[in-house]
Protein backbone atom coordinates (compact mmCIF):
# COMPACT_ATOMS: atom_id res chain seq x y z
CA UNK A 1 0.00 0.00 0.00
CA UNK A 2 1.24 3.37 -0.69
CA UNK A 3 1.94 6.36 1.37
CA UNK A 4 -1.36 9.00 0.80
CA UNK A 5 -1.59 12.07 1.89
CA UNK A 6 -4.68 13.77 3.21
CA UNK A 7 -4.80 16.18 -0.34
CA UNK A 8 -4.51 12.79 -2.20
CA UNK A 9 -7.20 10.98 0.03
CA UNK A 10 -9.59 14.06 -0.52
CA UNK A 11 -8.42 13.89 -4.27
CA UNK A 12 -9.50 10.02 -4.30
CA UNK A 13 -12.74 10.43 -3.04
CA UNK A 14 -13.75 13.60 -5.03
CA UNK A 15 -13.04 11.63 -7.93
CA UNK A 16 -15.39 8.58 -6.76
CA UNK A 17 -17.99 10.98 -5.52
CA UNK A 18 -17.48 13.08 -9.18
CA UNK A 19 -18.70 9.86 -10.89
CA UNK A 20 -22.40 9.97 -9.57
CA UNK A 21 -24.77 12.57 -10.57
CA UNK A 22 -26.17 13.26 -7.08
CA UNK A 23 -22.30 13.76 -5.66
CA UNK A 24 -22.26 14.82 -2.51
CA UNK A 25 -24.65 14.68 0.19
CA UNK A 26 -25.85 17.55 1.90
CA UNK A 27 -24.09 18.86 4.87
CA UNK A 28 -26.69 17.98 7.12
CA UNK A 29 -26.96 14.03 5.64
CA UNK A 30 -23.22 14.27 6.39
CA UNK A 31 -23.52 14.99 9.37
CA UNK A 32 -25.57 12.12 10.13
CA UNK A 33 -24.28 9.71 8.32
CA UNK A 34 -21.20 10.56 10.43
CA UNK A 35 -23.09 10.05 13.36
CA UNK A 36 -24.14 7.27 12.29
CA UNK A 37 -20.77 5.76 11.85
CA UNK A 38 -19.67 7.19 15.24
CA UNK A 39 -22.61 4.67 16.82
CA UNK A 40 -21.59 1.83 14.94
CA UNK A 41 -17.91 2.32 16.12
CA UNK A 42 -19.37 2.65 19.87
CA UNK A 43 -20.74 -0.63 19.10
CA UNK A 44 -17.34 -2.15 18.21
CA UNK A 45 -15.44 -0.66 21.16
CA UNK A 46 -18.39 -1.62 23.51
CA UNK A 47 -18.18 -5.42 21.88
CA UNK A 48 -14.13 -5.44 22.79
CA UNK A 49 -13.54 -3.12 26.04
CA UNK A 50 -17.45 -2.88 27.26
CA UNK A 51 -19.65 -5.02 29.04
CA UNK A 52 -21.79 -5.82 25.87
CA UNK A 53 -21.04 -9.03 24.43
CA UNK A 54 -21.35 -9.75 20.55
CA UNK A 55 -24.76 -11.28 19.58
CA UNK A 56 -24.29 -14.58 17.51
CA UNK A 57 -26.48 -13.15 14.57
CA UNK A 58 -24.30 -9.72 14.49
CA UNK A 59 -21.89 -9.51 11.80
CA UNK A 60 -18.01 -9.70 12.69
CA UNK A 61 -16.64 -5.79 12.04
CA UNK A 62 -13.98 -4.66 12.87
CA UNK A 63 -13.09 -1.05 14.30
CA UNK A 64 -10.66 -0.55 11.61
CA UNK A 65 -13.37 -0.68 9.34
CA UNK A 66 -15.83 1.22 11.46
CA UNK A 67 -13.24 4.44 11.07
CA UNK A 68 -12.51 3.71 7.93
CA UNK A 69 -15.99 4.33 7.35
CA UNK A 70 -16.23 7.77 9.27
CA UNK A 71 -13.21 8.92 7.71
CA UNK A 72 -14.50 8.66 4.45
CA UNK A 73 -17.69 9.98 5.66
CA UNK A 74 -15.75 13.08 7.24
CA UNK A 75 -13.42 13.70 3.85
CA UNK A 76 -16.77 13.40 1.99
CA UNK A 77 -18.63 15.95 4.66
CA UNK A 78 -14.73 18.22 4.31
CA UNK A 79 -15.00 18.42 0.43
CA UNK A 80 -18.21 19.07 -0.03
CA UNK A 81 -17.61 22.23 2.33
CA UNK A 82 -14.16 22.88 0.30
CA UNK A 83 -11.99 22.38 3.43
CA UNK A 84 -8.56 21.23 3.00
CA UNK A 85 -8.22 18.82 5.70
CA UNK A 86 -4.17 19.25 6.38
CA UNK A 87 -5.01 22.73 6.69
CA UNK A 88 -7.77 21.84 9.56
CA UNK A 89 -4.71 19.67 10.70
CA UNK A 90 -2.53 22.08 10.70
CA UNK A 91 -4.73 24.66 12.71
CA UNK A 92 -5.95 22.19 15.16
CA UNK A 93 -1.83 21.51 15.61
CA UNK A 94 -1.17 24.83 16.33
CA UNK A 95 -3.65 24.84 18.79
CA UNK A 96 -2.44 22.12 21.05
CA UNK A 97 0.92 23.44 20.49
CA UNK A 98 0.50 26.75 22.06
CA UNK A 99 -3.00 27.36 24.01
CA UNK A 100 -2.66 23.61 24.86
CA UNK A 101 0.93 23.42 25.43
CA UNK A 102 1.02 22.97 29.51
CA UNK A 103 -2.51 21.35 29.46
CA UNK A 104 -1.14 17.88 29.71
CA UNK A 105 2.03 15.87 32.05
CA UNK A 106 4.81 15.35 30.01
CA UNK A 107 6.23 12.76 29.80
CA UNK A 108 10.44 13.06 31.77
CA UNK A 109 13.04 12.79 29.00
Amino acid sequence: MSEKSLKDIQTEVDNYIGQFKEGYFSPLALLARMTEELGELAREVNHYYGEKPKKSSEEERTMEQELGDMFFVLICFANSLNINLEEAFDLVMEKFNTRDKDRWTRIEE
